[in-house]
């Protein structure tokens, strides 16, 4: 369901366009709504590359006068390098961009129509930095909101998952990226000198890939922003939020387990990547901004809201489901948790039984994973897993008596014999129905030589037995009596997981060989908790008015799987559909393709490639602006380098401004 949109509120409000100095010279770009009123308010920083004067802006106008209206200056700021603000663009969450973010807080607190007091939010990057500021602990930093984010750089973000190199994301976010830094300001709001701006910025770009494939174990580089690596930094206090479709909501469990209990507190729903007001699928929706905005009045003006005395851990547990690619809303109900690990919650273990079995599978296994961003899209999550389930190796535990419901990280310990030094181990947590159905419940990756530690690499002993153990993403979820749970094991994950160049699969022993599920027991006391946890319907400012002019161009897929039988070739096309066509209220017409395409030969791990294509063009009529921007990003390997190849061509009108390639073969090691 659709939010409702608000009209009236306590305040009116008014928004204004400033230029944030920092002390280097370099002013940043910034949208300030603030509450019509002579008394001084608490600010709101919400701080992002993804710029504001046309990428986020509509979904900026949804929350931020949204805040204003309730009694808060509500601030989005471009960083440094990106959108309209000056500099040049740097590293995701280098020390400069921190830096700026400090002292962007502390301007926000020395203006007159701020009480001192700053709180931040963000989802995706935005809290990563929010988290990454409060670990700095600037003085005016009293809470923040940080949604879908990350506190593990390495092993819980868009580049490596259990040690493997993610190729889905690794890939198809460094590509995003480089066909973002590539925009350049629009001269409405950057004025006259917005082509030099962006020819400086195309000459200080370089693509993320190459660092981030630089890196491939735990390293120093990783450790920066990890907020992981010293929790008791962290002194503001903290609202974690995610949701069990989004790749970061094991961050939640972490905060709310590591961080002090009197000013953390966290909410996982059934969400994709979004805020969980906007009420795309998977829901339902909740007032998210009514639920921020006590957190905000908790923290910023000192009222007893009661939000500290909800259960430390609000988490969505979702009923039994068949599988789909989309859901408007997943049946389930929320529960409360006093701690976590919490005391209502045991590990109980599933040996596995039988003969030792060759796990060997081809390696288009993957293609039924679905997105590894859901975002709310038709096609985003994993269909029948049937199909992926028939090249794995698989286990299954029959539900009998009551139902099993289960809440955290479920853990798989793995007895594995390998003939070769290196090698990849996946587990996917299914619920299989009585029609033969097989639902996705959550997954965990394993890269073999990462056993010893996510820092590194450790060869295997070929031909040597060992015990391995890792856990798969946290997940709420209940097999009811009649269902089985089903334990697949597959040996690779494309496109998710980039293959091993020397890997031929493993030996699974079943003796020593379990899965360990979090179970989570109801009792009439946890029953009354769970039924006292609500929230507000959604709802959100007026919108800002953008149009998506209608084409009678047919639509292409979202993920199309093309095989080429003889060859045994394997291509999958992904469409991300972030934005497409807009035409905003000022003018601006703004244009936006992609397409990423991951191909794959079943029997040899070295014919993996991928591939993202982007086009953007930036369109003001009444200025006779017309800016165009192409990105070409390719990744492919050998045994000994991963071979990248990036092309960016930027045009102003029909004049060709920028192009340039870079080829570049980055040494193999833990990937």
């Amino acid at each position: 369901m659709p939010p409702a949109i608000r009209t009236d509120f306590p305040y009116e409000t008014t928004h204004t366009d400033v230029r944030i100095p920092l002390p280097d010279g370099t002013r940043l770009y910034a949208r300030v709504w603030r509450p019509l009123t002579d008394e001084p308010v608490p600010a709101l920083l919400e701080y992002l590359p993804y710029r504001l004067s046309d990428w986020t802006a509509p979904r900026d106008w949804q929350r931020h006068p949204w805040y204003a209206g309730h009694g808060y200056a509500s601030v989005r700021v471009d960083v440094r390098g990106h959108g309209n603000s000056e500099g040049l663009p740097g590293d995701e969450y280098d020390a400069t961009e921190l830096a700026d973010g400090v002292e962007v807080i502390d301007w926000l607190a020395a203006q007159p129509w701020c009480t001192g007091r700053v709180g931040m939010f963000g989802i995706s990057w935005g809290g990563f930095n929010s988290l990454q500021l409060a670990a700095l602990a600037p003085e005016p930093l009293k809470a923040i909101v940080t949604v879908c984010s990350s506190d593990d750089r390495y092993d819980n973000d868009v580049h490596y998952m259990g040690g493997s190199v993610l190729a889905v994301d690794m890939h198809a976010w460094a590509a995003t990226m480089l066909a973002f830094v590539a925009r350049p300001p629009d001269p409405v709001f950057a004025g006259e000198g917005w082509r030099e701006m962006w020819l400086n910025r195309l000459e200080a770009v370089e693509p993320f890939l190459h660092t981030w494939l630089a890196h491939q174990t735990r390293d120093a580089y990783w450790r920066h922003g990890s907020v992981r690596e010293d929790y008791s930094a962290i002194k503001t206090a903290v609202l974690a939020v995610g949701g069990w479709h989004d790749p970061y909501r094991d961050t939640v469990l972490r905060l709310v387990e590591h961080l002090d209990p009197a000013k953390v507190r966290g909410l996982i729903g059934p969400w994709s990547h979004q805020y969980p007001d906007r009420g795309l699928p998977p829901g339902p929706a909740i007032g998210f901004l009514q639920e921020t905005l006590r957190w905000w009045d908790q923290w910023l003006k000192g009222e007893d809201t009661g939000i500290m005395a909800e259960p430390l851990l609000r988490s969505w547990i979702s009923a039994s489901h068949p599988p789909a690619t989309v859901y408007p809303e997943l049946p389930g109900r929320w529960a409360g948790e006093p701690a976590w690990p919490s005391p209502n919650v045991t590990v109980v273990p599933y040996a596995f039984q039988g003969e030792p079995v060759v796990v060997d599978s081809p390696h288009q296994t993957g293609l039924d994973a679905g997105r590894f961003f859901p975002f709310g899209n038709d096609a985003d999550l994993p269909p029948d897993q049937r199909d992926e389930d028939a090249k794995s190796a698989c286990f299954e535990f029959p539900v009998t008596g009551g139902l099993i419901e289960i809440l955290g990280r479920p853990r798989v310990r793995l007895r594995l014999r390998l003939d070769v030094p290196a090698g990849q181990a996946i587990a996917r947590l299914c619920d299989v129905a009585p029609d033969g159905s097989s639902t996705l419940v959550t997954r965990g990756v394993l890269n073999l030589s990462a056993r010893k530690g996510r820092d590194r690499a450790v060869p295997w002993p070929e031909g040597a037995t060992e015990d391995v153990t890792f856990e798969l993403n946290g997940i709420g979820h209940t097999f009811p009596p009649g269902h089985r749970i089903r334990l697949a094991v597959s040996s690779a994950y494309w496109p998710w997981i980039w293959p091993r160049a020397e890997s031929a699969g493993f030996t699974l022993e079943p003796v020593g060989s379990s899965l360990e599920l979090p179970v989570r027991t109801a009792t009439d006391a946890t029953a009354a908790v769970d039924r006292a946890i609500s929230f507000e319907p959604a709802e959100q400012a007026e919108p800002m008015g953008v149009v998506s002019p209608v084409t009678l161009d047919e639509e292409r897929p979202e993920r199309l799987v093309i095989r080429d039988v003889a060859r045994g070739l394997w291509r999958l096309e992904v469409d991300p559909r972030y934005g497409g066509t807009r035409v905003y209220p000022d003018g601006l017409e703004f244009t936006e393709d992609a397409l990423e395409t991951y191909t794959i030969q079943e029997s040899d791990p070295l014919s993996a490639t991928a591939r993202s294509d982007w086009r953007i063009r930036l369109h003001r009529p009444e200025l006779a602006w017309d800016a165009r921007v192409e990105t070409r990003s390719e990744i492919s390997c050998d045994v000994d380098d991963f071979i990248t190849s990036n092309e960016v061509i930027c045009h102003d009108g029909a004049e060709v401004v920028f192009h340039r390639t870079w080829e570049k073969r980055i040494p193999r090691t833990a990937g």
